[in-house]
């Protein structure tokens, strides 16, 4: 990777469940890091058009009509919302990575997918991430992916790969960004939140809550130390007026977005309860130094003993 690299983390609000505004404020987003020099700058989970909290709060005749308002600000790949944040990167010579639901393309299918965009310094789309296995209540808004899709992009910034949300409690996935040589992860996240005992029992970080009552700050941390790579991370920040009432029975955009070095050390945040853009820097020598103690790809590894198996395979109704 290169010696030195502003990162960023954009925890922003979405305008919630409207394409165009958001993809806007996505836009200026990325020219306000760019102004600041940030040469890679990481967007939550499903930023475009906000994540959907109603998921699980209706009956499906209620659902249904919020599904279809979702469908219709879902991000189509490519559309001219896509070339407007392509532009928008070209602009600020900035490295992007940002979340949407994606509106499928392929002819018949009104499918969304939870999805990280991978947009490079020139403006070009590099490439797109489906979320693999969408998480509990979410399976009714989001199919799956495959591992089509699941790649690391060789850019003159290092090897730049990411998951998103709960995929980083999958441990293969894990292993597998880690073999295809990553160095810099991007960590893509719904929000922040406390759990009252169990996964099920999530609510809305609040101050004065302990910032260690969710599985976010660990997963992060591990992952650093475990692939000793950097990990800037971004979740949603969703103040309460800014979500339709009905939408905040089950809110949990606490934010919560951090930049990691390699040994699971902080180097800013986690920032909670407001809109901010992170930034720290990316220094090589810091990735080395924790290699040379612990390398899970090289000398710390036994794959003699155990190994992936990675289906690169893309799914769809014909063969």
């Amino acid at each position: 990777m290169k010696d030195s690299i502003l990162a960023a983390a954009a925890q922003i609000s979405p305008v919630y469940m409207q394409l165009g505004p958001t993809v806007d404020k996505v836009c200026r987003t990325i020219a306000e890091a760019g102004v600041r020099g940030a040469e890679l700058i990481v967007f939550p989970e499903v930023v475009i058009p906000g994540y959907p909290y109603w998921r699980g709060l209706y009956p499906i005749a209620q659902w249904a009509e919020w599904m279809v308002r979702y469908q219709k600000n879902s991000l189509a790949i490519p559309s001219p919302e896509t070339e407007q944040l392509c532009e928008a990167a070209r602009q600020a010579r900035c490295f992007v990575a940002v979340g949407c639901s994606e509106r499928s393309r392929l002819p018949g299918c009104e499918t969304l997918y939870n999805t990280i965009l991978f947009i490079d310094q020139e403006g070009r789309l590099l490439g797109k991430h489906r979320k693999l296995m969408p998480t509990h209540g979410e399976r009714i808004v989001w199919g799956m992916g495959d591992g089509s899709d699941l790649q690391v992009f060789d850019t003159p910034l290092g090897r730049i790969g990411g998951l998103v949300c709960y995929e980083h409690h999958m441990t293969l996935l894990k292993a597998a960004l880690a073999s295809l040589g990553e160095e810099i992860h991007c960590a893509l996240w719904a929000g922040y939140w406390v759990m009252d005992g169990h996964p099920g029992a999530k609510r809305r970080w609040r101050p004065g809550d302990s910032a260690d009552l969710c599985e976010v700050a660990y997963a992060n941390r591990e992952y650093a130390f475990e692939t000793q790579n950097f990990v800037v991370s971004a979740g949603n920040y969703d103040p309460a007026e800014s979500l339709p009432e009905e939408c905040r029975a089950w809110d949990i955009g606490s934010g919560g977005s951090a930049i990691l070095n390699p040994a699971g050390l902080y180097l800013a945040g986690p920032s909670l309860d407001r809109e901010e853009i992170l930034y720290a820097d990316l220094r090589a020598q810091d990735r080395l130094k924790t290699k040379a103690y612990i390398d899970t790809i090289g000398h710390y590894s036994r794959f003699d003993v155990v190994s992936l198996r990675f289906n690169k395979s893309k799914l769809g109704p014909l063969e």
